[in-house]
């Protein structure tokens, strides 16, 4: 990792750097923006990306990450690379072919950290999202332990130097935690996490087993119709983290991001647009006060702005428990 990365202690001795570049975009935006994009953050000083087999644009990503390698802007070891399993894949038998898979599309020989994307698995197959004739998702039945111990043979393999989890409850953490045998314990729980659902009981939970939280939609949500309640406030126009941002000369995109640094979190910032991707780099130039910390603490109203409610009735659907 470059020296100059601002970075975390993982729980398994690896490091990760405490600002990623998130490469998810809607099905309407060309998958050839995600090279462009991607190669543009590596270039303003970005070295963690956070992909997913589910973005359906590691080809690009890789590519993008291949390229600034070639062109000695970064070496292999300078970029914390996530891919994350999904839900369609959670059978143990199908862990290593999925995570082989991701990286043969990405060309790369590991990935850094790779996590499970959901907790509720469904039914196995070409579909990301299988669906019965009246539209209804197929669900699966597995058990998270099983594919946990999967997740534990791709790092003993070094095709993941750490592994981790995604959306999971303080519940579904504690079954892996508390696994008989348990090799490798989840290096982080990747989550949704912003000044409206601060999950502050998660995040605790989290730090006092050494599990580092990871913050995606950190600015709110891009409003995607088929993900998003479209209802709830946009998080950016949020009057205190307005004050906070003139006060301090800077965007509220920066003092959202900033917040959860300064809470010991990982925050992944989004953005297609070069001019915040550059932009958002500058998180890591200034500092909140306690007063500033307080103050947007203050904002939590537990907005879920990715509720999944198509998944809800799944039995390992995961937000029903309060953290």
């Amino acid at each position: 990792m470059d020296s100059k990365c601002q970075c975390l202690e993982l729980n398994d001795g690896h490091f990760i750097p405490v600002l990623g570049f998130g490469t998810y975009a809607p099905e309407e935006v060309p998958k050839s923006e995600a090279l462009e994009v991607t190669k543009f953050a590596i270039d303003v000083g970005f070295r963690h990306i956070d992909c997913a087999h589910l973005y359906q644009n590691e080809e690009q990503v890789g590519q993008a990450i291949r390229s600034k390698i070639a062109d000695g802007t970064v070496k292999r070891e300078d970029i914390f690379y996530t891919s994350k399993l999904w839900s369609t894949f959670l059978r143990p038998e199908l862990v290593q072919p999925a995570l082989e898979k991701s990286l043969k599309n990405l060309q790369l020989d590991y990935v850094d950290l790779y996590i499970i994307h959901f907790p509720a698995a469904l039914k196995p197959g070409e579909e990301l999202f299988p669906k019965d004739e009246n539209g209804k998702m197929i669900f699966d039945t597995v058990d998270l332990c099983r594919t946990w111990e999967a997740l534990e043979k791709c790092k003993d393999a070094g095709l993941a130097k750490s592994i981790g989890v995604s959306n999971f409850n303080h519940k579904q953490l504690e079954k892996i935690l508390n696994k008989p045998g348990l090799k490798y314990k989840p290096v982080c729980n990747q989550v949704e996490c912003h000044p409206y659902l601060n999950q502050s009981k998660l995040l605790d939970f989290c730090k006092s087993n050494d599990i580092v939280l990871v913050a995606y939609g950190a600015l709110g949500s891009q409003r995607l119709k088929d993900w998003v309640n479209p209802s709830y406030p946009v998080l950016l126009e949020d009057p205190v983290l307005c004050a906070i941002a003139k006060k301090h000369k800077q965007t509220p995109a920066l003092i959202a991001l900033r917040y959860q640094m300064q809470r010991g979190v990982v925050v992944l910032a989004k953005s297609y647009n070069k001019k915040r991707i550059k932009e958002n780099m500058k998180v890591l130039d200034f500092e909140l006060t306690p007063e500033d910390m307080k103050a947007i603490d203050g904002l939590n109203s537990n907005v879920r702005y990715y509720d999944l409610l198509f998944i809800a009735d799944h039995t390992d659907y995961p937000y029903s428990e309060e953290y």
